[in-house]
């Protein structure tokens, strides 16, 4: 079998399990807050999720396009490239899944595409002016998840000022299921499409030429990838962002759900890969700070967030590494 076609099979085996890690770790994201409210068991939480990230993956491919083709040059990109860019988030979700962090694997990514690009073929590989767009989505997804959880909350604590505490539990329980459902979706057709786009890089490579074509099968297994790695669930992640960060009702979670995945779809329409870690956590913090400042456990909130500012320039680190024993090899 020639080197090209089995370097080929390795970045499609490294897109799955890329996949996979990505919904292990932000399996948590999408339903941590509606088990941390007890509205669903874990079990129907984890097959909701599975289900509708599936949905979300299969529709459109404007993220796939970004990550594929806008933050290394096309013209540039070997398989071999795509090896040791994708190889350091694998490692870094894993670790981060067992330590009970919730990492953005999107943003990992593309340090890990970062660092292995610059590694074997110097810093003109970067495609700065998406990459620009890229790392502000760092700053502003996580800034626009807190207010929206802040605000939401503001305001269905006024519009629903005069219902019981029992009505509200009960109506807010069936809404958080709705929201959770979008959540997944949204998390889905923003995350879902990240193996696609490593596919189709692997694909472009191996064709030599810079058309990216995105096939059918390529979006399937791009999509049961994320969905079994949340079929597998994250456990720890879950009880970091459900249970430890504040005390959750089922009104806080339908909003902080609502809040992160209105911001996760705008982002995907507009072919921009965000971190639903980072909108659902930041949104969870909005909806605890709502009560009251101390109402959140900012010492876990802190390690949330440092977690989120190691995880690109350690992918790059790793992924400079890898990107240099390829080379060597």
């Amino acid at each position: 079998m020639p080197e090209s076609l089995l370097l080929l099979i390795g970045v499609i085996a490294l897109a799955i399990g890329f996949g996979m890690a990505n919904g292990f770790n932000d399996a948590a994201n999408a339903i941590a807050t509606v088990i941390g409210t007890r509205t669903l068991s874990p079990r129907t939480a984890v097959i909701l999720a599975a289900i509708f990230s599936f949905i979300g993956a299969t529709t459109g491919t404007a993220v796939a396009v970004t990550i594929g083709k806008g933050i290394i040059a096309p013209e540039v990109i070997t398989t071999r490239m795509v090896l040791a860019g994708t190889i350091p988030i694998i490692i870094w979700a894993f670790v981060a899944s067992f330590h009970g962090m919730p990492i953005s694997t999107t943003h990992g990514l593309v340090g890990g595409l970062i660092g292995a690009g610059i590694a074997m073929e110097g810093n003109s590989v970067i495609v700065w002016n998406i990459l620009v767009k890229v790392l502000a989505a760092v700053i502003i997804s996580p800034l626009l998840g807190f207010i929206g959880g802040l605000l939401g909350m503001v305001i269905i604590t006024r519009v629903f000022k005069d219902i019981t505490p029992e009505k509200g539990r009960l109506l807010f329980s069936k809404l958080q299921i709705v929201s959770a459902a979008f959540l997944a979706y949204s998390h889905g057709k923003n995350n879902g499409q990240i193996p696609l786009g490593l596919i189709c890089m692997g694909l472009m490579a191996y064709c030599a030429e810079a058309k990216f074509v995105i096939p059918w099968w390529a979006v399937v297994v791009s999509a049961a990838s994320i969905s079994i790695g949340m079929a597998v669930g994250g456990g720890r992640v879950i009880e970091t962002v459900g249970l430890k960060m504040t005390a959750l009702r089922p009104v806080h979670g339908f909003v902080a759900e609502t809040a992160a995945a209105t911001v996760v779809e705008c982002a995907s329409a507009l072919g921009i890969p965000v971190s639903t870690t980072h909108c659902s956590s930041s949104a969870v913090m909005g909806v605890g700070s709502s009560r009251r400042l101390s109402a959140v456990r900012w010492d876990v909130a802190q390690n949330i967030m440092l977690a989120w500012v190691f995880t690109l320039p350690v992918c790059a680190a790793i992924g400079w590494i890898t990107g240099t024993v390829i080379t060597i090899l």
